[in-house]
């Protein structure tokens, strides 16, 4: 048996077995007679198969109980804002003989709207259909060409405090429909509203999983995993506009236009060890 190695003084030589086959190796001098005896080399791939073969060695029990002891729990939070934009859809409809005249007047009302709206600094402003259709009559089982029905519609956002009087001046400039509103918040407040909203989920995943660990008398280590999910859209509140009587208020006053809460909503998984 070789003792006392000394593996940093070496010199690298050829040896030849007895059997006349050479060898390449590294020679190792030991220290108790001096003299150099040949180690052979490992190849750089064989090194490299042990290595990486070590990757796949099973972990221990203990390491495979440590990945077992997880709780998986998704919390939501959910945070209601005040709506202070007004999102309205509005155009012009209307019924005569010719596509020509429909077109024109249809034109004509629309681009009186559009420069009102413009005049009003309204935002989002665009132009969401166009539509013209003929009209037809049963006459004696036959149909028969009685005109056109030509329409445009316009949207744009606004401000909701104003948006009653705005659309009070578009039905006096010609505006024939009102197709619906829909109520939101600023980008802002929508930011920092989903902001909470994850606070509160992340609250709300912690919760549940003291909840279950409480129950099975464990208690949580830490957090090994966090992972958040796609936030909802904001959910767009849905109103309409309430005309009055002319017998019953004044012609100046303007149509109330009333917003309400828009909900921001959010989850977070996390993975707990106990």
């Amino acid at each position: 048996m070789l003792t006392n190695v000394i593996v940093q003084d070496f010199v690298a030589k050829k040896a030849t077995a007895g059997d006349g086959q050479t060898r390449v190796g590294k020679w190792e001098k030991t220290l108790d007679t001096g003299d150099y005896l040949m180690m052979p080399t490992i190849s750089r791939s064989f090194a490299f198969v042990l290595v990486f073969a070590s990757l796949f060695i099973p972990l221990g029990a203990e390491a495979q109980e440590q990945l077992l002891r997880t709780l998986t729990v998704t919390g939501t939070g959910i945070q209601k804002i005040p709506t202070t934009l007004t999102q309205v859809n509005l155009g012009v409809e209307i019924q005569v003989d010719t596509a020509e005249r429909a077109q024109q007047e249809i034109a004509r009302r629309t681009t009186d709207i559009v420069n009102l709206l413009r005049s009003r600094k309204v935002e989002q402003l665009q132009t969401t259909g166009i539509r013209l259709n003929p009209r037809y009559n049963n006459r004696g089982g036959e149909s028969v060409l009685i005109g056109y029905v030509g329409s445009n519609t316009v949207s744009f956002r606004v401000e909701t405090d104003r948006a009653g009087n705005i659309i009070d001046e578009a039905v006096r400039t010609g505006a024939t429909r009102i197709n619906g509103v829909s109520f939101t918040a600023e980008e802002e407040e929508i930011e920092a509203a989903r902001q909470q909203a994850l606070i509160k989920a992340t609250q709300n995943a912690r919760e549940q999983a003291n909840i279950v660990l409480n129950a099975l008398n464990l208690s949580p280590q830490e957090v090994v995993g966090v992972q958040i999910g796609h936030a909802a859209p904001p959910i767009l509140t849905r109103g309409n506009v309430l005309f009055a009587r002319e017998a019953e208020v004044p012609q100046q006053a303007d149509s109330p236009v009333i917003g309400g809460e828009q909900t921001v909503s959010a989850s977070v998984t996390l993975q707990i060890r106990y």
